[in-house]
């Protein structure tokens, strides 16, 4: 057996975030090793794929959708709801989790079909074309009032058997498949791929969920540009922040998923990863994001970046319901290579102990201790029980995962193109894509395509492909497993999307959940990360500590 040099660097991942400007023991350049005879960058620093933390937008609104595109269907249908009827039901619906939205629909206060002309009422109101727009949905269910009429009339009759999805209009993230729309991964060259249901979206409508619309995101879950903002697509034009408009980062790339959440334009959405991009914009928006372990949540038919790595999971006010939507989707796909068939019910959405915490131990990084918030959250964490063990880092890096990023959407995007995508699309490869933008660039490609053009030029081949999957699994797993069997732990304790490249890797779960804001305003999330399948236990953990902080409040302007 060859012998695999590594040349380890500590490092502090920002995945989705822009490194460099926040932490200042980021190294300044890739260090450089081989694997047989391959020269490997250590990619520990992610700021080339990072979201950019940027205050000059080259686009804001679209210039290939507008806002009477959008609402042109469902105007005429929602012609009866009026701004009274807006106001009159504000107090039922807004900050309201799942199951307060169903006791309220329970007692009358409102039907289905009102709760889902509510959200769209409030998206057409704030959401484009005004000075508080938020550019975070791209396009409408031109048949969901008739779906919500369908859930009404079939309400009784479905007792107490109901999921408690029952109803709940949901946003998806633009690049997973909806029959309802086209799926276009925020792309031009994608505009009219209309598809099949994707499978999350199958086990969704199963459980009687509305499919509301789609939600802007960074393009091609932002593996496109590379010097780009954050929640930037051609389609959607730039989605901004709602706690701080053009001046706070969206994080990304499920960035509409988050706004929309964040600006009470939904239950609940559904946003996708591959390391950060649901813990990213969650955090930055003030909300909960559940990152699943890889092979809980099916993929397919979801435009990919990476088979190895990708997932989709649930973007939420509040924990509990990020368990409900995670239990609505979660099941064996056997056209996923990755989806895992448990055959168990794992109770994600019974409410947990208030005592979850009580004797639980958690990892909690020394560099990260100098952050104000995280320390309060700390304390919040002991108060209910946990205890918290400070603790270094390992030394290990991430060789090679851009590269890894590459290689795997340069295959994987063609599958999905032959699988799942409409067959009158002509472009089928990343080629094909940069082919089709370089056309019409100003309007397709504002700020380049600069990762696309990695991806076209790398030429690793499957066996040096493996040789990464395997350097990278090994080391994301020892980053969280050496700790964690040296001082017993439960679990690991970040910030945001800090350590998501190595849980990415590793194919371990995270969720997280807001913990407060900065001077400035901004928000940041408490990530809890844990072994493989644990999403029960990582819902446990941060529901007690959301009760005990409450630290989520909602964005001041669009109350």
């Amino acid at each position: 057996m060859r012998h695999i040099y590594f040349l380890f660097i500590f490092v502090f991942i920002f995945s989705c975030k822009d490194s460099k400007s926040n932490d200042p023991q980021t190294p300044t350049e890739a260090s450089k090793t081989k694997i047989d005879n391959t020269e490997v960058e250590d990619d520990s620093d992610l700021s080339a794929i990072s979201t950019k933390d940027f205050r000059e937008f080259k686009v804001l609104d679209s210039r290939n959708l507008t806002k009477a595109d959008i609402w042109a269907d469902i105007n005429p249908q929602i012609e009866d709801f009026t701004e009274s009827d807006y106001n009159r039901l504000k107090p039922y619906i807004l900050e309201k989790d799942i199951t307060e939205l169903q006791v309220n629909r329970t007692r009358n206060k409102f039907t289905y079909e009102e709760l889902t002309k509510f959200y769209l009422y409030r998206i057409r109101k704030f959401d484009r074309e005004n000075p508080l727009s938020l550019n975070s949905v791209i396009a409408v269910n031109p048949s969901v009032i008739e779906s919500a009429k369908q859930k009404d009339q079939n309400f009784k009759d479905r007792g107490i058997n109901k999921h408690p999805i029952y109803g709940m209009p949901i946003l998806l993230k633009d690049n997973v498949n909806t029959s309802d729309m086209p799926t276009t991964a925020g792309a031009v060259a994608l505009k009219n791929n209309r598809t099949d249901d994707a499978f999350i979206v199958k086990q969704l409508k199963s459980k009687d969920g509305l499919i509301l619309g789609k939600a802007n995101l960074s393009e091609w879950a932002y593996f496109f540009c590379g010097n780009c903002p954050s929640g930037y697509s051609a389609i959607g034009g730039q989605t901004l922040n709602p706690y701080g408009r053009r001046i706070m980062d969206t994080g990304g790339s499920s960035s509409g998923s988050g706004v929309a959440v964040a600006a009470n334009f939904c239950a609940a959405a559904i946003g996708s990863e591959t390391a950060g991009s649901i813990l990213s914009p969650a955090s930055q928006n003030s909300v909960v994001g559940l990152k699943p372990t890889i092979g809980l949540v099916s993929r397919s038919g979801i435009v990919p970046i990476s088979s190895t790595l990708d997932t989709a999971g649930p973007i939420t006010r509040s924990v509990r319901d990020a368990g409900i939507v995670l239990s609505a989707i979660y099941g064996y796909d056997n056209s996923d290579t990755k989806s895992v068939n448990l055959n168990t019910s794992f109770g994600y959405f019974e409410k947990p102990s208030m005592d979850a915490l009580k004797g639980k131990r958690f990892g909690a990084p020394k560099r990260l201790i100098e952050d104000t918030l995280y320390v309060n959250a700390l304390e919040v964490l002991k108060q209910q029980g946990a205890e918290i063990v400070e603790i270094e880092e390992e030394k290990l890096g991430l060789p090679n995962f851009i590269r890894l990023l590459n290689l795997d959407m340069k295959k994987d995007l063609p599958t999905y193109m032959e699988s799942y995508a409409n067959k009158n699309i002509k472009e089928r490869t990343v080629s094909d894509m940069m082919a089709y933008n370089i056309k019409d660039s100003l309007n397709t490609m504002p700020y380049g395509q600069k990762l696309f053009q990695g991806i076209a030029d790398d030429t690793g081949d499957e066996k040096f492909l493996e040789r990464i999957k395997d350097t990278l699994k090994t080391n994301g797993r020892q980053y969280f497993d050496i700790p964690m069997k040296a001082h017993n732990l439960d679990g690991f304790l970040s910030i945001n999307n800090y350590h998501a490249g190595f849980a990415a890797v590793a194919e371990y779960p995270a969720l997280t959940v807001p913990m407060g804001y900065t001077k400035k305003g901004e928000p940041k999330g408490l990530t809890f990360i844990a072994k493989p399948f644990q999403e029960k236990q990582l819902l446990e953990w941060a529901y007690v500590y959301e009760q005990a902080s409450k630290a989520r409040k909602a964005p001041k302007d669009y109350n």
